[in-house]
């Protein structure tokens, strides 16, 4: 059987590749014409005058995509097939949700701005919740249905591919949000955002998946909750990390509000958006490569502590402008920072456990992460209300002093082969 599937795996790695380079290049050009870093702070900014309104929408993303993966992965272990179980979720929950989205800034953006607000609050939820629910299903059916040595090729080109897009979605964007009044031109965004996103499931539901030819039994929640306490109890080295990465990623909570404090100061245009959206995209694209050949040099230790950094000197860089030109190399670092940050964050959990206790590993992670990436937008949003100095400041100080301690008081993971962690729970 695993010959017969081995061999139905290469016959359609062609097809495989193909319409998975649809699906992912598709939906990173739909999401970056509604970039959650530029366009939809941008649009949250024309609903309501609070910056707190702004912050929820990371917080919002954060903790419906973290907190489902943990119980979604159990079911995702014990389906033969994931495409009908990812076609589904992903079709319904993830994507359709955001032509909604577009019809609900058309009808309520000026007669009732809270309301279409609340839409988008309610959008913006459960297009993540179904990212989160599907991602498990959809990232293991991506292992079947790709060998080990087409995998890389494949995320680099798509992701090349779908980036290279957005960056020329980010010039149409700046033409629709100058050439077309508002509301119109935030939701014609929306409607064609939605638009790419059907493109993209259509390339996914195009997917030829074996069954797999064996599936683990469901494993009770209750055994996963009694060994979590052993983790953080026998591995010195990840508490350090959690804690270190933690205040580092408390730093993203001004990301979505660079471009609210340069629209602000500078009175940007739809084209200036659309340069600093492109940019930003670039930036995160070109380094996406280097950082990766880094993370494998090096380990992805180098890659967060980069990311600290790098989202610190955005902020030093943003409070020091004094005209559009003087954000530039701000929204450079701030992808950088994310890219960064995108490249590791998970490939470094990987390496702090064996290999039959990385799923646990992972949804600990999330999980303990969830309250941090849930709160810190939202804090932003309240000490942006309060004034930008005083939120970049804070960005500034915990992006360097979460970027010192994985320096300096993290091992690299990799240097230190994982132990199992105890099997019997300690009650």
């Amino acid at each position: 059987m695993a010959q017969k599937v081995d061999s139905t795996v290469e016959r359609n790695l062609p097809w495989n590749f193909s319409v998975n380079l649809i699906d992912i290049s598709f939906i990173t050009l739909a999401f970056s014409i509604i970039s959650r870093e530029t366009i939809t702070p941008l649009l949250i900014s024309n609903l309501t005058d609070s910056k707190i309104a702004i912050g929820f929408v990371p917080a919002i993303y954060s903790i419906a995509y973290y907190l489902p993966q943990l119980f979604a992965a159990n079911h995702a272990e014990r389906l033969k097939r994931k495409l009908p179980f990812v076609m589904l979720i992903g079709g319904l929950l993830e994507r359709v949700p955001y032509l909604f989205a577009g019809l609900a800034i058309l009808l309520f953006a000026e007669s009732a701005p809270i309301a279409a607000l609340l839409c988008l609050y309610l959008v913006i939820g459960l297009g993540a919740f179904g990212n989160g629910v599907a991602t498990p299903a959809w990232f293991s059916m991506i292992g079947k249905v790709l060998p080990v040595n087409r995998r890389g090729i494949f995320f680099g080109v798509s992701e090349g591919l779908g980036t290279l897009m957005g960056i020329i979605g980010a010039f149409f964007v700046g033409r629709v949000l100058d050439g077309m009044g508002y509301p119109l031109n935030f939701a014609t965004l929306f409607l064609v955002a939605a638009i790419f996103m059907g493109i993209s499931w259509i390339g996914l539901a195009l997917n030829r998946e074996p069954e797999s030819p064996i599936v683990k039994e469901h494993i009770p929640f209750s055994h996963y909750f009694r060994r979590l306490p052993a983790i953080l109890r026998e591995n010195h080295n990840y508490r350090r990390f959690l804690l270190s990465y933690c205040i580092s990623r408390l730093s993203t909570m001004g990301v979505g509000f660079f471009i609210i404090y340069g629209n602000e100061r500078f009175q940007l245009s739809g084209a200036d958006v659309g340069l600093l959206t492109a940019i930003l995209i670039g930036s995160q694209a070109a380094m996406q490569l280097l950082l990766g050949w880094l993370a494998d040099k090096r380990g992805h230790k180098a890659n967060l502590t980069v990311s600290g950094f790098a989202l610190a000197a955005a902020a030093v860089l943003a409070l020091g402008a004094t005209d559009l030109v003087g954000l530039i190399p701000a929204f450079v670092l701030l992808g950088v920072g994310l890219a960064s940050d995108h490249v590791s964050r998970l490939n470094i959990i990987l390496e702090f456990a064996v290999p039959e206790d990385q799923p646990t590993f992972i949804g600990l992670t999330n999980t303990l992460l969830a309250p941090v990436v849930f709160l810190a937008p939202i804090f932003g949003g309240w000490l942006a209300d309060v004034g930008f100095e005083t939120l970049f400041t804070l960005m500034i100080v915990c992006g360097f002093a979460g970027g010192a301690l994985l320096f300096t008081w993290v091992r690299e993971p990799r240097h230190s082969p994982p132990a199992p962690i105890s099997e019997k729970p300690k009650v």
